[in-house]
């Protein structure tokens, strides 16, 4: 029987959530394909020609690019089963049957998708793992298998490393771990893994990171949601590439909590190969980050900035820059902060104009201090809505948003100028006079960074 898994949204990368539940259902018997429909056609006999249609959901935007997909494959196979897997399909479960999925599952699905696809092969679907899955607080402990890659688009499609010097590096993908052990209130993995976090065996990582770097890969972005919320077995991981594979870089996220709390560790991912480290700071104000829930400070983000430069590290911040308890003092303070820290070229413009997004499950929503901000939940964006009760600062997020739209491949450090030149021109001050910034040629980067 044939099964078609699909990814909808372009994330720079092979899809780790397409070639992991691939190599299940390949075990099974299954005749499997892929397609990563931002790089490859999807076409009419694909669709129609399946037993069993697999959505991977596990962003926002994939979410709502699947909407038009299911559709689709629902008109041109009414007898497929189909099912969305993944962290924004367990958080939208109710609309995605109201379209036409049958089976809906979220963190840890590889198992679950192999039992339904057994289920569908003898045409009795049965009662939805995910029911018990989602509401029980439990998550399945998998035994993994080594992802199958085969009919996924080459490396060369995806985003590459540009490295100092001018050079790029082609890049691999593979998660050593998923969940996460914080509960930040405004990401969605928290309504999903509820503080715990899940590993992929080592021995596993490392053969899915031996057949991409055979297919060509010379640089590895782990994609776990933090890297060391298992510092041991982070560390195995990454000192046993380095010692099979000693020229092969790689890049990881790691909160700014952990960043403090394993200082130690940092000259060590330095030393194998470690290019930079992504970091979820989104604020500079204590209240916003209590609000959240960050489990760091200001001061702990400056500080982390500083042991990370002092062990090698590139250090690449992301923000979630406009929320409701912004003020227009505040957003040139979050672009001075940048500046001061010289993280100008770390920073991807993008960046600069994240709007706090409240999707359906999230933590945000039981927070008194953010109800008052809130509307209804909008079925056509998938999100709960708010408006900033400072019409100034929505002005703002608007003009910045066109800023970073109209310069895309601009060089970083004149976008930040401009916008921090709008920003202060709004608050009525004067900015800083321009420093010259860090040559972003000195700063590694993929030139695909993405985001929710």
């Amino acid at each position: 029987m044939k099964a078609l898994l699909i990814s909808t949204y372009d994330m720079g990368r092979q899809p780790f959530g397409l070639a992991s539940p691939a190599a299940w259902l390949k075990a099974d018997g299954w005749q499997v394909t892929c397609v990563d429909a931002a790089k490859q056609t999807l076409d009419d006999a694909s669709l129609g020609s399946a037993d069993l249609v697999g959505f991977h959901l596990p962003m926002h935007t994939a979410t709502r690019l699947a909407a038009p997909v299911i559709a689709r494959a629902r008109r041109l196979n009414s007898t497929a089963s189909l099912c969305a897997y993944g962290l924004y399909a367990a958080l939208n479960a109710d609309w995605l049957r109201s379209i036409g999925v049958d089976e809906v599952l979220g963190g840890e699905f590889e198992a679950d998708l192999a039992d339904f696809a057994r289920r569908c092969r003898i045409r009795r679907p049965g009662p939805r793992a995910s029911d018990t899955t989602r509401l029980s607080g439990g998550l399945a402990r998998l035994r993994f298998l080594v992802p199958d890659r085969s009919t996924l688009p080459p490396l060369a499609r995806y985003a590459t490393l540009q490295i100092p010097g001018g050079g790029r590096r082609l890049v691999g993908y593979t998660e050593a771990s998923r969940g996460c052990k914080h509960l930040c209130r405004h990401c969605p993995i928290v309504p999903i893994y509820n503080g715990q976090f899940r590993i992929v065996q080592p021995e596993v990582v490392l053969a899915d990171v031996a057949g991409q770097i055979a297919a060509g890969a010379q640089h590895i972005t782990f994609g776990d949601p933090d890297f060391l919320n298992g510092p041991a077995h982070a560390m195995r991981v990454v000192d046993a590439l380095h010692d099979a594979y000693p020229g092969v870089s790689y890049d990881v996220t790691i909160k700014v909590e952990h960043l403090l709390n394993h200082r130690d560790l940092l000259p060590r991912l330095a030393a194998t190969g470690c290019a930079f480290v992504t970091s979820a700071v989104e604020s500079v104000d204590d209240r916003v980050l209590a609000l959240l829930d960050k489990g760091h400070t200001r001061a702990g983000f400056v500080e982390s900035a500083a042991l990370c430069r002092a062990a090698g590290l590139t250090m690449v911040p992301t923000f979630v820059a406009f929320h409701p308890w912004l003020t227009l003092d505040g957003y040139c303070d979050l672009l001075n902060t940048i500046a001061d820290l010289d993280l100008v070229g770390h920073v991807a413009p993008i960046q600069l104009a994240i709007r706090l997004l409240v999707p359906e499950g999230s933590p945000l929503l039981t927070l008194d201090e953010f109800r008052p901000f809130l509307g209804g939940f909008d079925p056509s964006t998938l999100t709960y809505p708010w408006r900033h009760p400072d019409a100034r600062v929505d002005d703002v997020h608007r003009d910045v948003s066109t800023i970073v739209g109209a310069r895309l491949t601009a060089d970083r450090a004149e976008t930040f100028d401009e916008i921090r030149a709008l920003a202060h021109a709004r608050a009525g001050a004067t900015p800083p006079s321009p420093r010259p910034a860090r040559d972003r040629a000195t700063v590694p980067y993929l030139n695909e960074p993405w985001y929710c």
